[in-house]
């Protein structure tokens, strides 16, 4: 009985820790190179993701901003407006990382396409992925990604 009870407090806390890692307010990374989790921002709205990370002098290491459309589509973007150097990450909707722009140069204007059939994008700070060894074919785990397409499900 004692036994039973323990077994079922560690599965619920399993279970706890598992819903916790999956938020709205971070994403996980994951391929051969390992696991790496960043706090993010959302931009999910044409006014968010006009503005992203414009006009920002730092932006943490652990940080970034996380851009969701609602269908998949041909996504591209710039450094407009933007003061740090950044990797675009594109992302498909089954949360694999489709291509890479690395250490985009801030305030190029210069359009950087990632693709089509997109559905998310994730930008953080330039030279982070090449650092950190993240490659295309690498999977993302959020919440915004629909559990029935999604590689690396919440």
């Amino acid at each position: 009985m004692r036994a039973a009870a323990l077994a079922l407090l560690l599965s619920l806390t399993a279970g706890a820790v598992a819903a916790q890692q999956c938020d709205e307010e971070a994403v996980y990374l994951r391929g051969d190179w390992g696991q790496a989790r960043f706090a993010v921002e959302i931009a999910d709205d044409p006014a968010e993701q006009a503005q992203g990370l414009m006009h920002r002098e730092h932006l943490a290491s652990s940080a970034g901003m996380l851009f969701i459309y609602d269908k998949p589509q041909t996504l591209s973007f710039w450094m407009r407006n933007t003061l740090i150097p950044l990797d675009i990450i594109f992302i498909d909707p089954t949360g694999t990382v489709q291509h890479i722009h690395h250490s985009a140069q801030p305030l190029d204007e210069t359009p950087i396409p990632g693709g089509s059939g997109l559905t998310h994008v994730l930008e953080i700070n330039g030279g982070l992925a090449t650092a950190m060894g993240i490659t295309e074919g690498s999977q993302l785990r959020h919440p915004s990604f629909a559990p029935d397409a999604a590689q690396w499900q919440c």
